[in-house]
């Protein structure tokens, strides 16, 4: 019995240690996505500023 019950209580263990790994691992992949959502707003205003510019040069070019 005694040892049914160690071998229950180490693979409970284990099981903690996992989910406190996957708990760690989401948070740090939480911040990861947060970071990259940042960047791409930062990219997506940098090419419409681009675009913006593009077009305000392109109006100014004569017709052909």
């Amino acid at each position: 019995m005694s040892i049914s019950l160690d071998h229950l209580e180490r693979k409970v263990e284990q099981i903690l240690a996992v989910c406190s790994s996957l708990r760690s691992e989401n948070q740090a992949l939480r911040a990861h996505v947060a970071s990259l959502e940042a960047e791409k707003a930062a990219l997506t205003q940098k090419i419409d500023i681009t675009r913006q510019r593009l077009e305000a040069l392109m109006s100014r070019l004569p017709d052909e």
